[in-house]
């Protein structure tokens, strides 16, 4: 894992937050640089912490990492991240392409202070004009890309995926791209910058919808919840009006599937008997499987193909998603006591499962590790740091501070 590389988040809101946490989850030493005013992202969410206060936005991407806020227009708060950088392996932001320079964190300037330091740098669009200074929030990132376009009901107005998708991915591929260029330092010594950008990042996704595209020529188009060459791949409504998600792909499957909904004729009906044929009659198909998965309720459904392994299961909520059995089992919801003194919160869970991996500590107050990072990591005195802190370069949060 990540154990002694240590990073520096200067990232904000969510995708570059998300890939920092990731970082942490793979175990480096992830600080995070706030300005002096905070992450926005501590008061945008329209759900909060009672007893600190900060949003469950910024709750969800922030954990394992420390704090330090600073002001990083004044020159004496570039000089300290150019000590944090002396001594980091990587920094990640988030700034408008033309920023980086502005503040003195482009390529050149930073490799001069540290020629081993990874630079991966997340963007709305592109660097260059016109797109450089162009506003890229998830929804607008979601459009452009055609994501929209596929998601959603057939003939109904497009659909923004239900969470932000842009963002997250974007985050994803910013931190396996930070891995990847602070690897290649290792073998190099040469530290490398990487780009990613939102909209590339949701182009990639398209995969196989794009490739058809550059065969056939057709535009892919939005099918609900129906799989466009599976049939069946679908939702169906249930007794108690909830659903069940089916998708018993390949023949062993399909007669599995068959067998265990009680209508074992099928399989050899001319209309469904080949994957190619139950595509060609998908609505007659649906018609007969709506009646079907009417007769029991979506739990019992889910219990009776889930028993004979039929890929197949309920359609889950947010809530019901983070408390089924499988979720507990694989940890992926984690139980942190507020170091404030407000009781236990539940977090979701590090996806990655390495024999050694640890829950990752709560997410820190802004500017809660000031003293310790520019202290452990600088080599700055005691006294220097009061300066800092006096000139209001720096900000230290008291991590017991509810006001804050």
């Amino acid at each position: 894992m990540l154990g002694d590389f240590r990073i520096l988040d200067l990232t904000w809101v969510l995708g570059g937050p998300f890939a920092g946490q990731l970082l942490a989850q793979l175990g480096a030493e992830v600080i995070k640089v706030e300005p002096i005013e905070g992450d926005l992202s501590r008061r945008v969410s329209s759900h909060s912490t009672e007893f600190d206060g900060d949003s469950g936005f910024f709750l969800s991407v922030n954990r394992g990492k420390s704090s330090i806020a600073l002001d990083l227009k004044k020159p004496e708060g570039r000089a300290v991240i150019y000590d944090l950088a002396r001594n980091a392996d990587a920094i990640v932001y988030g700034f408008a392409p033309n920023v980086p320079a502005r503040l003195g964190l482009d390529r050149a300037s930073l490799h001069k202070i540290n020629p081993k330091l990874t630079i991966a740098q997340l963007i709305g669009i592109h660097d260059e004009a016109p797109y450089s200074d162009a506003p890229a929030f998830d929804l607008v990132i979601q459009a452009m890309a055609g994501v929209m376009s596929v998601t959603g009901e057939r003939g109904r107005p497009p659909v923004r995926v239900g969470y932000q998708v842009a963002d997250l991915v974007g985050g994803l591929y910013l931190a396996l791209g930070c891995v990847g260029a602070m690897l290649k330092s290792l073998k190099s010594g040469k530290g490398e910058r990487v780009q990613i950008s939102l909209l590339d990042c949701q182009l990639a996704m398209l995969t196989w919808q794009a490739q058809n595209y550059f065969i056939s020529g057709k535009q892919p188009v939005a099918n609900g919840a129906r799989h466009p060459v599976i049939a069946p791949s679908d939702i169906y409504p249930c007794a108690d009006d909830k659903f069940i998600a089916v998708s018993p792909t390949g023949q062993d499957f399909w007669e599995k599937f068959c067998a265990s909904i009680g209508r074992p004729e099928m399989v050899q009906d001319p209309r469904f008997a080949t994957p190619k044929s139950r595509v060609a009659n998908v609505g007659a198909l649906t018609e007969i499987l709506t009646e079907v998965f009417r007769s029991r309720t979506s739990a019992e459904w889910g219990e009776k193909l889930f028993a004979d392994r039929v890929p197949a299961a309920p359609v889950n909520g947010v809530a019901e998603a983070m408390s089924q059995p499988v979720a507990v089992l694989r940890r992926m919801v984690e139980q942190l006591d507020n170091p404030r003194g407000a009781g236990l919160l539940n977090f979701v869970g590090n996806p990655f499962k390495y024999d050694s991996a640890e829950s990752l500590r709560y997410p820190p107050k802004r500017g809660e590790h000031t003293r310790d990072v520019l202290g452990r990591v600088c080599g700055y005195d005691a006294a220097q740091i009061d300066q800092l802190i006096q000139n209001n370069v720096v900000y230290q949060g008291a991590s017991n501070d509810a006001s804050e």
